[in-house]
C-alpha cells in the first residue's frame, strides 16, 4: 500500500500573512558601538546630537527605535535628563 502525500494548497492571505512575518528589515546597529570616537560626542553638554534622540513632543525615543544598544541608551537617557535639569534641552515642546 503506498502512501500519497497531499499537497495543501495555501490561500493568498496565508502567504501574505507568512511573508510580512518573515520580513523585519535589516538590524539597526547602535551608532556608539559602531564608532567609538563617536562616544566622547555623548555628552549632556552636546545638545545638538540629544536633540536628535527625542520626538517632537519631547519624549525619549526609545532604543528599538533609535536603534541603540542597551548600555548606550542608559547613558543617552542620563545625559538627556541631566541636560534637561539644567535647561539645555526642554521637558516638552513648546507648543504643547
Amino acid at each position: 500500500m503506498s502512501t500519497k502525500k497531499i499537497k495543501l494548497k495555501m490561500s493568498s492571505r496565508l502567504l501574505k500573512k507568512k511573508a510580512r512575518r518573515g520580513s523585519f528589515g535589516a538590524k539597526k546597529m547602535c551608532r556608539f558601538c559602531a564608532s567609538p570616537e563617536q562616544e566622547h560626542g555623548l555628552d549632556y553638554k552636546n545638545a545638538n546630537l540629544l536633540r536628535s534622540f527625542l520626538t517632537e513632543r519631547g519624549k525619549i525615543l526609545p532604543s528599538r527605535i533609535s536603534g541603540n544598544c542597551a548600555q548606550h541608551q542608559r547613558h543617552m537617557a542620563h545625559a538627556i535628563k541631566k541636560s534637561r535639569v539644567i535647561a539645555l534641552i526642554p521637558y516638552c515642546s513648546y507648543g504643547y
